[in-house]
């Protein structure tokens, strides 16, 4: 048997990323409390600390993760026989082998499709894949969430991903538009599956946040490194420490840069000059936790149903599975 050939294909979107990143800085750094979105932190840098996040101790939710997508990847390839498996938030789409894995194995899949915000790590994740999978066909999109969503191309049937919890990031509001995008992509024959963490003790979620090796303070500073970068600022990262809480009353971790001293900064990329008082803080993530019933509910807000719900044995994180209602 002769092998498809290899196939990617590469598509950048989004070519106003420097004037979306002056109009983050600019709504965010005017306001009081301050504040920057996490969708600045995934440079190629912020990527790879990410990644070694991942691999902590303390940050518990991607060995979970994994252990939830080798117990039941292969009922839902069974059952939806996906030809196309769009994961949104991709990176190094190393957890998303096991759905490649159980989804070739029913003879379906033909396409995948990662869609991230750091081509970096797309592309030199797609061209591993390209050589673990032979005959898969690759369609990557680097975008944005908000943005780009209706750009992802359609294979025939599809499932479509986003794994990591990383729908906690998004505030109420955003989270109810992307539901509803990810919602007007499907058609009555697809699925979605959406990670959760899930809510549980704060000393725990705490910890996930803030660890002992400090690599998320690193990838928490690495944002300010981005704004030095990329708009001419002159932070100086040993003026700011990362700060980790957990916001009982919404369920979610808070992620922040505290200001170790009253400092101006000049962001001329931007054409401001921030002032920050000794102790301020800037928040830069929210990560929140979810029950059953909060899921429920936003499926239902975007026409969407809940399908399948599989978790660890101690509860700590969850696999929702939705189609279209």
């Amino acid at each position: 048997m002769i092998a498809a050939p290899l196939t990617l294909e590469f598509h950048a979107l989004g070519t106003g990323k420097l004037e979306a990143l002056r109009a983050d800085v600019r709504a965010g750094l005017t306001r009081l409390p301050k504040e920057l979105p996490p969708r600045w932190f995934y440079d190629d840098a912020g990527s790879e600390l990410f990644e070694r996040i991942t691999e902590l101790p303390e940050y518990y939710q991607t060995r979970t993760e994994t252990e939830i997508l080798s117990a039941c990847s292969q009922e839902i390839a069974q059952r939806f026989q996906p030809h196309a498996l769009v994961e949104l938030g991709s990176g190094s789409s190393t957890k998303t082998r096991l759905l490649l894995d159980a989804a070739r194995r029913e003879g379906h899949l033909e396409w995948f499709v990662p869609f991230d915000v750091s081509d970096a790590i797309v592309r030199e994740s797609s061209l591993r894949l390209l050589e673990h999978y032979p005959g898969l066909a690759i369609h990557a999109i680097i975008g944005d969430f908000f943005e780009h969503l209706d750009r992802i191309p359609r294979f025939g049937r599809q499932l479509l991903a986003l794994l990591g919890g990383t729908i906690g990031n998004f505030f109420p509001d955003q989270r109810r538009a992307f539901l509803l995008a990810v919602s007007r992509l499907m058609r009555p024959q697809d699925a979605f599956l959406l990670g959760l963490d899930l809510v549980k003790d704060p000393a725990t979620l705490v910890a996930a946040y803030d660890d002992a090796q400090g690599v998320t303070a690193r990838f928490n500073l690495n944002l300010l490194r981005v704004l030095n970068r990329d708009l001419a600022a002159d932070f100086d990262l040993a003026m700011f420490a990362h700060v980790a809480r957990y916001d009982a009353a919404e369920h979610r971790i808070e992620m922040h840069l505290r200001s170790l001293r009253a400092q101006t900064v000049h962001i001329p990329g931007a054409g401001l000059a921030p002032r920050f008082d000794a102790g301020e803080l800037m928040r830069t993530e929210i990560s929140t936790k979810f029950t059953r019933a909060d899921i429920e509910a936003d499926f239902a807000a975007a026409g969407l149903k809940l399908s399948g719900w599989y978790t660890d044995r101690l509860q700590r994180f969850a696999l929702a599975l939705a189609v279209p209602a």
